[in-house]
């Protein structure tokens, strides 16, 4: 029997399009293979596919010519543009960066994503070592509450091919260089396929931190007629040219306070002070004849008092959408801070799927195999969420229904005829992952559920076999 069968198989349909591939047989393969994976996150592919046969099959279809993430991710797409169609009001879009770094003996089947320094030779010159690995750049599509409706972009790349750049850089300003033959271009692609795939461009906000400080993302947002949230870090000139952004808002009063929790620590509240302003902000001078000026809202949250044991907030946003009150800017503070989310989707993949623990010895099968395990990370991310976000849900719409049964006898609910709902039966698979569901503790997080998810499909096999 294929444990790939026994369970996720009605999630695993939905975002598995085989019709995307030129041979059906490829889409039937990474539909088997996503399942295999599901039910062994973080564990190597031969204890995935659990046979040599099977194993051999993953192998050739990571490697085939003919398969690439545009294939494997087309039907994940499609599912978040449904997902996003069947929601009301704004939707966030979270764009981040990161790296996935590997040790091999022939590093250039890979590619090179930096240097790092490894010692001192005998002139005491630092030595450095080139950094084996992969670069990803992904568009995380949230709600304003924070549930994960799936991907929307996906880039992957090695530094190698933009080392004509920093050559560059050295003879002209780099402000100067056109953006399409930047690394950062990535951010305008990726914003513009997000806005192709999901449509309603006006109810989209792309958000994302101080390396999004672009202007030419600015203008290429207006002219798509999509909304954008980023954090800034570059003092622009405004207005007539004799002031910049920070000399306005230093001389702005503050419209209010707002107080933050910072993490669990209920004790630990930050008083914000909050300004924040609408000011006509100019291109790079170099830049002034290409692009036109743009009349935007800059948001300042400052904390009051500098606290110890951490560092003092202060957080500088540029957005185009509109603020007309106190309320308006701290929803826009909120939107922002769900940029983190995008944060903890990669570490789902680095430390639940275990990406970078992968054996591959090559890019394009590197890629294939991340290609998957982001469909994964965002399954398991999802199953964290929609618990908070609808915890009174039906179970059907996350689990089987042999998964159902299988919770109920492992851990019988302790009032008999007691409601069916979704949040209860996260909680069995959080317990089943090591949560210990005390009244103080938080919501279950992504370790336990994927740990209680493995375990789960485990035993799901088990029984089956069984019968």
């Amino acid at each position: 029997m294929d444990n790939s069968s026994c369970s996720s198989t009605s999630w695993v349909d939905n975002e598995v399009n085989v019709s995307s591939f030129s041979d059906k047989r490829l889409g039937l393969r990474l539909r088997k293979l996503l399942g295999q994976l599901s039910n062994a996150i973080g564990d190597p592919l031969p204890m995935a596919c659990q046979d040599w046969a099977n194993t051999k099959a993953a192998y050739r279809f990571l490697s085939n010519e003919a398969v690439g993430e545009s294939e494997i991710l087309a039907g994940h797409f499609q599912s978040t543009q449904d997902r996003v169609a069947a929601v009301d009001g704004f939707i966030l879009v979270l764009q981040d960066t990161t790296e996935f770094t590997y040790k091999r003996s022939k590093p250039e089947k890979i590619g090179v994503i930096g240097l790092t320094p490894v010692g001192r030779d005998l002139h005491g010159r630092i030595e450095r070592r080139a950094i084996c690995g992969l670069l990803m750049h992904g568009s995380l599509v949230i709600t304003t509450d924070g549930l994960p409706l799936g991907l929307s972009a996906v880039k992957f790349w090695s530094r190698s091919k933009f080392k004509g750049t920093n050559a560059l850089k050295r003879h002209i300003n780099p402000t100067r260089i056109p953006i399409e033959e930047k690394e950062s271009y990535r951010w305008l692609e990726n914003m513009r396929q997000s806005t192709d795939l999901l449509g309603t461009p006006e109810r989209l906000v792309h958000i994302g931190d101080r390396e999004n400080d672009i202007y030419e993302f600015f203008c290429a947002a207006e002219a798509i007629g999509t909304k954008f949230l980023v954090r800034t870090c570059v003092n622009r000139l405004s207005g007539n040219t004799k002031h910049t952004i920070a000399e306005e808002m230093a001389d702005s009063k503050v419209q209010g306070i707002h107080h933050v929790t910072i993490g669990a620590n209920v004790e630990d509240v930050a008083e914000l002070e909050l300004k924040y302003k609408q000011i006509t902000v100019l291109p790079p001078i170099g830049k002034q004849k290409k692009y036109p000026s743009q009349l935007l809202t800059v948001i300042h949250a400052k904390e009051r008092k500098k606290p110890t044991g951490r560092p003092q907030i202060e957080w500088k946003l540029i957005t185009n959408l509109t603020i007309n009150s106190l309320e308006d800017a701290i929803e826009k503070l909120d939107w922002y801070a769900q940029r983190w989310k995008i944060e903890t989707f990669h570490k789902i993949l680095k430390s639940g799927c275990r990406a970078e623990a992968v054996k591959l010895r090559t890019a394009d099968r590197l890629v294939n195999l991340i290609a998957i395990f982001c469909i994964l990370g965002w399954r398991i991310f999802w199953l964290t969420m929609i618990n908070r976000a609808a915890p009174t849900a039906p179970p059907q719409i996350a689990l089987t229904t042999v998964e159902i049964q299988t919770l109920d006898k492992l851990r019988p609910d302790k009032v008999a005829n007691s409601q069916k709902l979704l949040s209860n039966y996260i909680l069995k698979i959080a317990r089943l992952g090591g949560y210990l569901a005390r009244a103080q503790d938080p919501p279950p997080g992504n370790i336990v559920i994927w740990r209680g998810w493995t375990r789960l499909n485990d035993i799901v096999w088990g029984t089956m076999i069984g019968k």
